[in-house]
């Protein structure tokens, strides 16, 4: 497991930030999925190495990965069907998917297909519970009208994961229906 999770995180990408300002100190950050190190700018690359590593580690300790399988997101996908869905949901597949950088998830109810974000596997289980719950909700609910809430809300962190998600830039506030809809 310690292996696959280090190895989980040598994929966040890092994109490293120099300033003429910044004299001793580098912090770090992750930010939407990538590993924002801010650097003095007169710190080489070669020096800069084993402290991004270092970074790694201490993420690595605060971050709890995603099911890393297609089999295991299905498997936690299920138990979300039964919580808050009775378990009446029927899907074809749900899966991690590299391509999508504007959304979080995606579902079409159609095909029966659910596709989360691989930026998830940097978030706390309890937000990527919230975005299965979310694409699971559309199966009976194509849009984002008053029943579609009434579905997602019964998961009991639907606010707070979407505050989370806001915070971060992947979820559009004007998803949510407005006081008084």
């Amino acid at each position: 497991m310690k292996a696959e999770k280090n190895e989980h995180l040598a994929d966040w990408p890092v994109e490293v930030v120099r300033s003429a300002r910044r004299q001793k100190t580098v912090s770090a950050e992750l930010k939407n999925g990538v590993l924002v190190v801010r650097a003095p700018a007169e710190l080489d690359d070669a020096a800069l190495a084993p402290i991004i590593e270092k970074f790694r580690r201490q993420l690595a300790r605060k971050v709890r990965p995603a099911p890393q399988s297609d089999d295991s997101l299905a498997e936690r996908a299920q138990a979300l069907n039964k919580m808050y869905f009775n378990g009446r949901l029927r899907w074809q597949s749900i899966r991690y998917v590299s391509n999508q950088h504007k959304r979080f998830g995606s579902c079409t109810p159609s095909k029966g297909t659910i596709r989360l974000s691989d930026r998830l596997a940097a978030m706390p289980a309890w937000v990527r519970d919230y975005v299965i719950v979310h694409e699971l909700a559309h199966l009976e609910e194509a849009n984002h009208g008053r029943r579609f809430w009434q579905l997602v809300n019964h998961y009991p962190l639907t606010e707070r994961a979407r505050g989370y998600l806001m915070a971060v830039g992947l979820e559009e506030q004007t998803d949510a229906p407005q006081e008084g809809e």
